[in-house]
């Protein structure tokens, strides 16, 4: 019987996977890392290894199927987030195997890259999923920290609950002040957010690119960090070394203590 991804769908292969199309960026540089000659294709947004050179197969939420398939992928890398599930049907119909993701905390990150990298593409587990455990594995030190997390401007929205980048900021010591909102990523309003007295604004670069110019104007006397977002929404290779750069961001803050 084949594996199943972890929407407990099977997903028959060849395996090894000799040749792989992603769909998500952190997918994309954990395949990439892990065995580059085996990345057939990637999106628009995959931007990472800095040197990645593949074949494009257009963005997450429109990926080009037929290019896809032009490029005879053994498995395609999805997202239950990330991606649409009409894609992965068209694709599955097609006769493609696509291996679907489900992460929405750190814990679920690593088990269910070991289960993807092992099961669904059958190779050995690499040392950088291990790495990143360990560099993950201790409580954040010192006092906790009240903080909203913007990711989109006009209109605005923040992490909500239940979402990966939810957990590594409270693994960083950061109490998200949105984290029992309903929605995962709520449109909300300045006011409501001046409301619930967050000690800190964390203001990522991406999805949205907030930068010193762009985001720390709209909270006059808050204090606000300017942070990574891959180091902050990735998981993957990335997680490594997140935790010490994201650590030191959040250090170099702006705005009043």
């Amino acid at each position: 019987m084949p594996p199943r991804d972890d929407l407990g769908q099977p997903v028959p292969a060849a395996r090894p996977a000799r040749r792989v199309v992603s769909l998500v960026p952190s997918l994309t540089e954990s395949v990439a890392v892990t065995r580059p000659g085996a990345l057939a294709g990637a999106t628009i947004w995959c931007t990472h290894p800095g040197d990645l050179d593949v074949p494009r197969v257009r963005g997450t939420k429109n990926p080009d199927l037929a290019a896809i398939a032009a490029l005879k992928p053994d498995l395609v890398l999805a997202n239950q987030e990330e991606n649409r599930r009409v894609d992965v049907e068209r694709l599955r119909a097609a006769g493609i195997g696509v291996w679907v993701t489900v992460i929405r905390t750190l814990d679920e990150a690593f088990a269910s890259l070991r289960r993807m990298v092992t099961d669904g593409l059958g190779w050995p587990e690499p040392p950088w999923l291990a790495a990143a455990e360990r560099t993950w594995r201790e409580p954040a030190p010192g006092p906790r920290v009240r903080a909203a997390i913007p990711i989109w401007r006009d209109p605005w929205m923040v992490v909500g609950s239940a979402t990966f980048t939810g957990d590594l900021a409270a693994r960083l010591g950061l109490d998200n002040v949105y984290a029992d909102h309903p929605e995962r990523y709520p449109h909300i309003t300045l006011d409501d957010l001046a409301a619930r007295q967050p000690q800190l604004i964390v203001l990522p670069d991406e999805p949205y690119a907030f930068t010193a110019a762009d985001g720390p104007e709209m909270f006059p006397g808050r204090r606000v960090a300017l942070v990574e977002g891959r180091g902050l929404t990735w998981y993957g290779p990335s997680l490594v070394t997140a935790r010490a750069q994201l650590a030191e961001q959040l250090r170099d803050l702006s705005g009043p203590a």
